[in-house]
């Protein structure tokens, strides 16, 4: 392997023939001190090592050399210098410390140690100085070497070529039912369940947040149970380097680094690719009432954003209390180093970065855009990160919105969670009115958003559900949101999840009801797959997992948010079309477009994408109705495919596209039919008796190929 360590080496701790190397940046730092365990479970440290300013610094790096250590050593640190809240500055040596290039953590929980002295309202120490540390996380030295990676290498499958699944490392398989026993919950847990993945035929798991987070940071009690919430999700950041380590059944110092590197390499071994989800927007430090445990104690003006003429508070362009400032050169360079670290040392194919919009930002909020080098043109001309998919969220919680035009420079790279598909397919499935020219924008792969500047329908990642709102049984389940077991009232989450509950509310055993819900379902999986774009699926919506109308679990750790794999079972039909839908738009490159269709034909030219109303003739756009119908053209190098949906309450008699060369259609899907009936697998497909017109039920959709 090319040996990319000097990118990333010059912080942190390194292991060194001669013992450890540590470094961290601080500017304005009087002291720095490195505090050594030697166990995670020690109340205080065992010593303490003071840098001299002269020796042990060079510019703003702080660095010493420990001799006789090695991997597993545990350390914190504690920092002296102004304590100026007015200037930005927020030292205290009192507040033990995380190394921000820490690459594992021991088990603990800083929020729940901060919140025992809170509660003894810092009598202990006026100066907030925590006296038993054997619940205080430290991070732990780790030797990157120490692992076998068997040739292993990041897999590089073409964009075109993806179908994402987002998932939850733990909820994946916590669930008592998983079938993986005492590993349920965690990365050897989620290694046992890649058979599942591979039949169902995705290509890439895109994790939730598992750089290492502090459940314990909600204090918001379930009103139902009483019971404390907690962080579910993790989209509040604490070790940038470092993979969460309750997550790993080896709950040794470093464990989880080896274990989570072992679950990438089964995964790779599968040919699946792991794209995180990364939080480097905001941290878990909150506000100017948070906890101080890494960066405001390190660093404060620098690594944050802080408002210009008030600076003992924070800009919050994330909605979760402080904005990371991106745009610093000493930031910047920190989050490229996460980045690189995650693709060299941990084989990372990918990364989703959650509210995307800050990393465009400047400390003082301003908005660069992509003719300005910044962070995003950085990672998109990153050259260690030229093959990694680079995915964006692209907007923030204060307003700024890039979907369509996210920057990244020339040859931008970036692809983009696309929201307008997402909506723009549930209001047309829903059967809203003037929804159909929107949804078959969409369909060919929402060339309004990304038809410019060199981009193709691969900047579009097309999904229907996320973990941010219902699942997709729940999408035909409810019409509102069901949050009140989130401890806020039922405020929380969105309004507008433009769904529809079929009749009832709630789970239903009407089986009418029943049937339009699967049939639903069938169809919002169909344009997901036969739409131009990158697909993503939700876990578990191939088998109709449900939160009961919760469509912001963020805080549900409990079987509301994990997977139940007795639904697998239960709807297996289901299961079995997602999987053989999958495998359908694999096999056919006009599911798989790499550029838009052309706006216009020379006379005689062949129409790539054709579109029809009940009548097979060209379509008033105006005069849509609840029909929609359209025809991919193989252009000889792949089947034609006529699509086709009914959203009208009645049954429709269609007149179908004439066929040359004696060729006839052939049923691959029809919604409204029963499994296995449904979708017929590659080498079965059913001629149509009747060549000319097709009987297409109300609510249903169907797929036909030619051959």
């Amino acid at each position: 392997m090319i040996d990319f360590t000097i990118m990333f080496n010059i912080f942190g701790a390194v292991v060194t023939p001669a013992g450890v190397n540590f470094s961290i940046y601080s500017k304005d730092a009087t002291k720095v001190s490195l505090v050594l365990f030697n166990s995670q479970d020690d109340k205080q440290p065992s010593h303490i090592i003071d840098f001299d300013p002269v020796l042990n610094r060079t510019g703003d790096v702080w660095h010493v050399l420990v001799p006789g250590i090695g991997a597993g050593t545990l350390y914190l640190y504690k920092i002296d210098g102004p304590y100026d809240p007015m200037r930005g500055l927020r030292f205290n040596y009192h507040k033990y410390l995380f190394d921000p290039y820490a690459k594992a953590f021991t088990n603990g929980s800083v929020f729940r140690s901060y919140n025992e002295l809170r509660k003894n309202g810092f009598s202990l120490n006026e100066k907030g100085e925590i006296q038993d540390l054997s619940d205080f996380p430290k991070c732990v030295v780790v030797d990157d070497n120490d692992f076998d990676w068997e040739g292993d290498r990041p897999l590089g499958i073409p964009l075109d070529q993806s179908v994402i699944y987002e998932t939850h490392v733990k909820g994946f398989t916590a669930s008592a039912n998983s079938g993986v026993g005492e590993d349920s919950g965690t990365y050897r847990g989620f290694a046992k369940k890649i058979d599942y993945l591979k039949k169902l035929g995705i290509t890439a798991v895109e994790f939730l947040p598992l750089f290492e987070f502090d459940e314990n940071e909600n204090y918001n009690l379930n009103p139902r149970t009483g019971e404390t919430l907690v962080n579910y999700w993790g989209y509040s950041t604490i070790g940038f380097f470092a993979p969460k380590t309750s997550y790993s059944f080896d709950k040794t110092p470093g464990g989880s680094v080896r274990e989570f590197k072992q679950l990438v390499k089964e995964l790779h071994k599968a040919g699946i690719e792991v794209i995180l989800d990364v939080v480097y927007n905001h941290t878990a430090e909150g506000n100017e009432h948070g906890y101080t445990f890494e960066f405001r104690g390190i660093q404060n003006n620098v690594y944050y954003s802080l408002p210009e003429a008030r600076k003992e508070y924070y800009m919050n362009f994330s909605g979760c209390g402080n904005s990371v400032n991106c745009n610093h050169p000493v930031t910047y360079q920190f989050i490229l180093d996460s980045l690189r670290y995650w693709v060299v040392e941990m084989h990372i194919d990918g990364f989703r970065f959650d509210l995307a919009s800050i990393l465009t930002r400047m400390g003082n909020g301003n908005v660069l855009n992509g003719d300005v080098p910044n962070l995003t043109v950085a990672i998109n001309e990153d050259p260690v990160l030229a093959k990694t998919k680079i995915i964006a969220e692209p907007w923030d919680a204060a307003g700024l919105y890039h979907l369509g035009m996210f920057p990244g420079g020339p040859n931008n790279r970036w692809s983009e969670w696309n929201a307008r598909f997402r909506d723009d397919i549930r209001r047309f499935l829903r059967g809203d009115n003037n929804s159909i020219t929107a949804a078959a924008t969409r369909v060919c792969g929402s060339s309004d958003c990304y038809n410019h500047d060199g981009r193709s329908p691969l900047a579009s990642i097309n999904f229907i559900t996320s973990h941010d709102g219902f699942t997709l049984n729940d999408l035909v389940s409810y019409n509102s949101k069901h949050n009140e077991e989130n401890g806020e009232g039922n405020r929380d989450g969105s309004d507008n999840n433009f769904s529809y509950n079929c009749g009832y509310e709630g789970e239903c055993v009407n089986p009418k009801i029943e049937l339009q819900r699967i049939k639903k379902i069938k169809n919002f999986f169909l344009y997901l797959l036969v739409s131009q774009g990158v697909p993503m699926i939700l876990a578990g919506d191939e088998m109709r997992r449900t939160q009961k109308g919760n469509n912001n679990a963020y805080c549900q750790d409990n079987g509301l948010s994990w997977v139940d794999w007795e639904l697998a079972e239960k709807n297996a039909g289901l299961v079995r079309f997602a999987s053989v839908l999958i495998n359908l738009r694999k096999n056919h490159r006009v599911f798989r477009r790499t550029s838009f269709f052309p706006g216009f034909y020379e006379k005689g030219d062949s129409h790539e994408i054709s579109w029809y109303d009940v009548k097979a003739t060209v379509p008033d756009w105006n005069k849509m109705g609840n029909f929609l119908g359209f025809r991919l053209d193989g252009l000889g190098n792949d089947n034609d495919f006529y699509v086709a949906t009914n959203i009208d309450l009645y049954d429709l008699t269609i007149v179908l596209p004439s066929l040359t060369d004696n060729k006839k259609w052939y049923r691959v899907v029809d919604t409204s039919f029963d499994s296995p009936d449904d979708i017929l697998e590659i080498g079965k497909e059913e001629v149509l008796s009747e060549q000319r017109r097709y009987v297409l039920f109300s609510g249903a959709s169907v797929v036909l190929m030619s051959k």
